[in-house]
């Protein structure tokens, strides 16, 4: 059976060069960098090399960039770390309605702790307005954290205007959640204008468990981890060298190859929407349709729920998901969706493609070709598209 995955934003098959700066730190370099005999040197030295290959991916300075253990961990950093560190200056925070739950959940505990939370709402097409969140800038205000592009919908906000409006009315400090966008996007830290931005590396060919977390100079937040000096004082902990020399390699391909990636995603993107949407009715694309990742689709499908699609489709040998990686083995609607205004009930039949440099045109086709007969088989028998059917019968 063909086995096509469009489900890369839950994680990307590392590339070979990530695999092989990864190998001699298992068994061969094993030394801790922190340490001062022969052993530490080579480690050290990846661990140095991979902090530029970052820095020159995000257009930033080496001692910026702040390794972690994932994008989650690196929002958690950026919300919580401003939030102690500044907390003397106020509490008052901003997001949007569609964040990653790495920063709800995060400005949600808190709140417990008596933080105020505004969230933004966005429209239709999950977009920020600028204007909103300038209104909702306050002289307490210390944090304003918008995402670069929604991990489930493919939006990409206007995060340069955003933050020009917040430094410009404010003192709060500017971060981004790029997790979705690094690495097929520009995420040049100088031209967003940013105080912070999380990234992770496996969801652009890197390995999985380790972050990346930028912290322009002079922006001063409370590490989550306390107990030593690793990266600048700002995450203590022995550094994950393996992780963090992938990470790097990862960080390097993606600025090497971010236009061709592009290149290749677009056309697969296109048709895709025009197949899914050409071969059936009460099929529609959430999110922008022109301002969008190049490798993000998201669809609802009316009259049947989504689960069923997902195992349907993977009996086809097609790997999808509904909703984020983070939610969807929660039975409940996205937040994302009824933000944009998408009914719950109608939500639980969304469809989420995220494309990869593994596929191809050809995939593409043989999904358009797949979809309209798994749809088809769930709606016939769903009692809700039976009625409709009787309806326009009448």
């Amino acid at each position: 059976m063909k086995i096509i995955n469009f489900d890369h934003f839950a994680a990307t098959k590392m590339r070979p060069e990530v695999r092989e700066a990864m190998e001699p730190f298992f068994m061969q370099e094993y030394g801790n960098p922190q340490s001062i005999h022969t052993l530490a040197d080579e480690p050290r030295e990846a661990l140095n090399k991979a902090r530029l290959q970052a820095a020159e991916l995000l257009n930033a300075a080496a001692n910026e960039v702040i390794f972690t253990g994932s994008g989650s961990e690196s929002n958690n950093l950026a919300i919580k770390g401003t939030a102690f560190a500044r907390m003397d200056k106020g509490k008052h925070i901003i997001v949007s309605k569609i964040e990653h739950f790495s920063v709800l959940n995060a400005v949600k505990a808190l709140a417990k702790l008596g933080f105020e939370v505004s969230e933004i709402p966005v429209d239709k097409y999950g977009s920020v307005d600028p204007m909103d969140v300038k209104n909702a800038l306050r002289k307490d205000t210390i944090l304003v954290s918008i995402t670069h592009a929604s991990n489930e919908i493919g939006t990409i906000q206007d995060i340069k205007e955003i933050s020009k409006i917040v430094h410009e009315n404010s003192g709060a400090y500017m971060h981004t959640d790029a997790n979705t966008s690094c690495g097929f996007i520009s995420t040049d830290v100088k031209e967003l204008g940013i105080d912070m931005l999380s990234a992770a590396p496996h969801r652009f060919y890197g390995p999985k468990g380790t972050g990346l977390f930028y912290l322009k100079k002079g922006i001063r937040i409370m590490p989550l981890i306390d107990g030593g000096i690793q990266e600048f004082g700002r995450r203590a902990g022995t550094e994950n060298v393996p992780a963090v020399a992938g990470a790097g390699v990862a960080c390097e391909l993606a600025k090497k190859e971010l236009k061709d990636r592009t290149a290749h995603l677009l056309p697969i993107q296109k048709d895709i929407v025009s197949g899914v949407l050409g071969s059936l009715d009460e099929v529609y694309l959430n999110g922008h349709p022109e301002k969008r990742l190049p490798n993000n689709l998201n669809f609802v499908v009316k009259y049947i729920e989504g689960e069923s699609m997902l195992m349907w489709l993977n009996n086809n040998g097609i790997m999808v998901a509904s909703g984020s990686a983070c939610t969807s083995k929660i039975l409940k609607s996205s937040h994302v969706l009824s933000a944009i205004g998408v009914d719950p009930a109608l939500a639980q039949g969304s469809l989420l493609i995220s494309l990869g440099e593994d596929n191809s045109l050809e995939d593409a086709a043989y999904f358009v070709k797949e979809l309209p007969g798994v749809v088809n088989k769930l709606r016939e028998m769903s009692p809700l598209y039976e009625e409709v059917k009787k309806k326009n019968k009448v």
